[in-house]
C-alpha cells in the first residue's frame, strides 16, 4: 500500500510538477485484477481501485499492509464506499451479493469481514473505484444505484458549468459516519468544475475524473486560493485534496467526476467561498 504524508500549505507552495504530482496525484488506479492502494494520513482515508477481470478480488489485506491499520480485518474500525465505473459487476458483502451496474455505488458499513468484488464480463470489467475512512458506528450496508442518488443541478451554460451533482452517500440518501462520496456528470460542452471554488478547512476531498475521452485532459487546480497550482489529469486518475486547498477543474472536454469528503461533518453546502478576486 503506498502511504502518502500530510504536506503543508507553505511547504507545498514550493513543489516541482513532479514533486505535485507524487504528494497529491494517484494513477494507475485499474490494472485488471490487481488493487490499488493508496492511505493517506490527511484524515486517514484510504483510496482504492478494483478490476476484476480473470479473477475475483477481494478487500482482505495481507497482514503486512493489516500493519497500517492496527485491526484484525480491513473494516473493523472503518466504512467503505464504492461506484462502479466500468462493465456490469457484483459486490459481495460476508454472503450478500449486490449488483453494480455502470455508475451504480454501494456502503458498506463498519464490522463486515468479507467483501468480494466480480465482473460479469472478463472481458468488460467492472471497475469499483472505492474510498474507506475511519468509522465510530455501524451503519447498515446500503446498494445506491444511479437512479437512487439524489440530483443538484448546478451551474449553466453562461459559465461554461453547467453540471448535475449526484450524491450516493449523503445525509439526504443514507447514513455514513463521516463519509460523503457522489459523482457530478458537465453537461456537454462544459468543463468547469466547482468553479466558483471553495475551501474547507473541516473536511479534505478527493477528486477522481473519469470518462475524460481520447487525448482531452483536466487541469485539477489546487493550493491556497493565493498561492494556485495546478496538475494535469487524465482519464481515471485522481487528486488528493487537503482541506487547505481549492479543488476545482476545467477540462478540454466535458468529463465526470466523484468527489469523497472526510472529516468534521458532513454538511455538503459548510464551504468558505473564494471570490474570483482573491484568486492568484
Amino acid at each position: 500500500m503506498n502511504i502518502r504524508q500530510p504536506s503543508h500549505s507553505k511547504d507545498a507552495k514550493h513543489y516541482t510538477t513532479d514533486r505535485l504530482r507524487e504528494e497529491f496525484l494517484i494513477t494507475e488506479l485499474f490494472t485488471p485484477n490487481k488493487v490499488k492502494r493508496v492511505y493517506s494520513h490527511i484524515d486517514r482515508i484510504i483510496t482504492k481501485g478494483f478490476c476484476p477481470a480473470d479473477n475475483d478480488l477481494e478487500l482482505g489485506e495481507n497482514l503486512d499492509i493489516m500493519k497500517n491499520l492496527g485491526t484484525d480485518y480491513f473494516l473493523e474500525r472503518r466504512e467503505l464506499g464504492t461506484i462502479n465505473v466500468g462493465g456490469d459487476g457484483k459486490v459481495v458483502v460476508d454472503g450478500e451479493e449486490y449488483n453494480l451496474a455502470s455508475l451504480d455505488g454501494l456502503y458498506v458499513g463498519k464490522g463486515a469481514k468479507e467483501v468480494v468484488f466480480k465482473s460479469d464480463d472478463a472481458n468488460n470489467p467492472a471497475k469499483f473505484y472505492t474510498l474507506s475512512a475511519p468509522a465510530h458506528t455501524t451503519y447498515p450496508t446500503v446498494h445506491i444505484d444511479i437512479t437512487k442518488a439524489k440530483k443538484v443541478q448546478m451551474g449553466d451554460e453562461s459559465t461554461s458549468n453547467k453540471r448535475v451533482i449526484n450524491q450516493y452517500i449523503h445525509p439526504d440518501v443514507m447514513e455514513s459516519c463521516q463519509l460523503s462520496m457522489g459523482m457530478t456528470e458537465m453537461a456537454e460542452g462544459n468543463v468547469w468544475n466547482t468553479m466558483p471554488c471553495h475551501t474547507h478547512e473541516r473536511r479534505m476531498e478527493v477528486y477522481f475524473y473519469f470518462d475524460i475521452e481520447g487525448d482531452n485532459v483536466v487541469f485539477h487546480y489546487m493550493g491556497e486560493p493565493s498561492e494556485t497550482r495546478h496538475i494535469v489529469m487524465r482519464n481515471e486518475e485522481a487528486a488528493i485534496s487537503p482541506s487547505w486547498s481549492i479543488h476545482s477543474g476545467c477540462g478540454t472536454k466535458a468529463y465526470k467526476f466523484i468527489w469523497g469528503m472526510v472529516g468534521e461533518n458532513k454538511t455538503f453546502t459548510d464551504m468558505d467561498h473564494v471570490a474570483f478576486k482573491d484568486l492568484k
